[in-house]
């Protein structure tokens, strides 16, 4: 993304977006020779406050910013077909959908994000003609610290930035100075206003740590008397980020800096579909786990179903189910993980773990909220407090509910986790599925777990 990039965007946002909406309805209504009522009226309206509402939350233009079209036009017809589900039910609801000429609203659903997705290409394609004819634009930084290079090389990579870096300025003596540095050093903070208006530099980024407020404050005010832009690199990066995002609280910027993938509409959606597939499950696998439950009862004493306590969101207990497949029910201090050949687990027992129905009971724990279809597999309150004292970032992953089956499951670490190494996998591949979530990851999960249990694979 380009810093030009921020007003177009907030011109789709605000204007070409919501025309497009409205207008696309008004010509379809022409385009059949429908007259445009009043209750046209109403759709135009409803429909732009829950467009506007879905793709608030959706963002396709994060995709649009990092240059993903692919991505961007599937957020964007996922964010229309949301609006109008949101649209069909409250119609229905209301009873106004039959006041709508059905070919105006299926011309009217279909050309909407067709119109804009095309729309958005035709500026992107102007605005980039227009930026291969401009001059670059020289920057220098203020900082030759980690966050400083990086950003520099992305300047260097990306040549339709049109940003060409001149050098650094650090008052760190050269000692302290990172090695490898292949820009030149011209000079210390005191030395950048002077420089700035000399050679005429464009752009400054300003790349210290809050500790030097008081220079940058300096700074700032020196460089008033110049026409170069000023923008502050936060080095929030150094840190192990987890959904960042910039965000206000009461009016107030904030940075998040680790935050759950689940917030406004990203839980609607992951709820949404938790219920969905549980209560579809439950349907369909309803008469195979009755069946199950006659013959663990029938296979050895003790209940039907195994309950043991396990973390869930932000590290609260819960109590998990599962089809008992041992003899024991332990669910204290200390538990031993099961492993092959376990003289615990019964006969029928180490066929369930080996089909996993065993955990078809989650189903039930997920349609009542304290699980999630696809998550971070729960591990035992005993097993948590051992490994959150060994493995830096464990507890993160209770930042989501837990799942029934999870990322790491499908990458080959299912079942016992032997060792401190093969946690630690486990758990970065848990922390990358916060990182990079996404519906499609999830259904991706899902279809990946039915192989991997069909295979029966690191299954005991």
């Amino acid at each position: 993304m380009t810093v030009n990039d921020i007003p177009i965007i907030s011109f789709f946002q605000r204007v070409l977006d919501p025309l497009i909406v409205m207008g696309s309805l008004y010509l379809a209504t022409l385009a059949f020779g429908e007259p445009f009522s009043g209750y046209c009226l109403v759709l135009m309206v409803l429909a732009f406050f829950i467009s506007s509402a879905v793709y608030q939350h959706i963002d396709p233009y994060r995709t649009w910013r990092s240059g993903r079209m692919l991505a961007y036009a599937r957020d964007t017809v996922f964010g229309w077909c949301l609006t109008i589900a949101v649209l069909y039910f409250l119609g229905s609801a209301s009873g106004m959908k039959y006041y709508y000429d059905e070919r105006v609203l299926l011309a009217w659903a279909v050309a909407t994000p067709l119109t804009i997705l095309a729309s958005h290409i035709a500026v992107r394609l102007a605005t980039g003609s227009s930026q291969r004819s401009r001059e670059l634009r020289s920057i220098v930084v203020v900082g030759a610290n980690d966050a400083g290079i990086k950003f520099a090389g992305v300047c260097e990579r990306h040549p339709n930035l049109f940003m060409q870096v001149q050098g650094f300025f650090d008052d760190r003596a050269d000692g302290r100075q990172l090695v490898g540095l292949k820009y030149p050093m011209l000079g210390t903070m005191l030395d950048v206003a002077a420089y700035v208006r000399r050679h005429n530099i464009k752009m400054i980024f300003i790349s210290q740590p809050v500790s030097a407020q008081p220079r940058i404050r300096k700074l700032v005010d020196e460089l008033k008397d110049t026409t170069a832009s000023v923008y502050f690199l936060p080095d929030v990066y150094v840190f192990d980020l987890m959904q960042a995002r910039f965000d206000t609280v009461g009016g107030m910027p904030v940075i998040a800096i680790s935050e759950t993938p689940f917030m406004g509409f990203n839980s609607v959606i992951k709820r949404g579909t938790d219920v969905a597939v549980s209560a579809t499950a439950l349907v369909l696998l309803g008469p195979l786990m009755l069946l199950v439950a006659i013959a663990v009862k029938l296979g050895s004493p003790g209940p039907v179903l195994f309950k043991q306590r396990r973390y869930g969101l932000y590290g609260e207990e819960i109590y998990i189910y599962k089809f008992r497949s041992m003899t024991v029910l332990d669910d204290g201090p200390t538990i031993v993980q099961a492993r092959p050949g376990d003289g615990r687990i019964t006969r029928l027992g180490r066929f369930l773990r080996c089909t996993s129905l065993d955990e078809l009971p989650q189903f039930i724990n997920a349609l009542q909220g304290r699980m999630s279809v696809v998550g971070p597999r729960p591990h035992a309150v005993a097993h948590n407090e051992e490994y959150r004292k060994l493995i830096k970032g464990y507890m993160l992953r209770h930042k989501v509910k837990p799942g029934i089956t999870g990322w790491a499951q499908v990458n080959g670490l299912r079942g016992e986790t032997a060792t401190l190494d093969k946690m630690e996998a486990r758990i970065q591949y848990d922390l990358d599925y916060l990182r990079n979530w996404s519906l499609w990851l999830d259904l991706w999960i899902i279809l990946k777990t039915v192989k991997v249990v069909l295979t029966r694979e690191n299954a005991h």
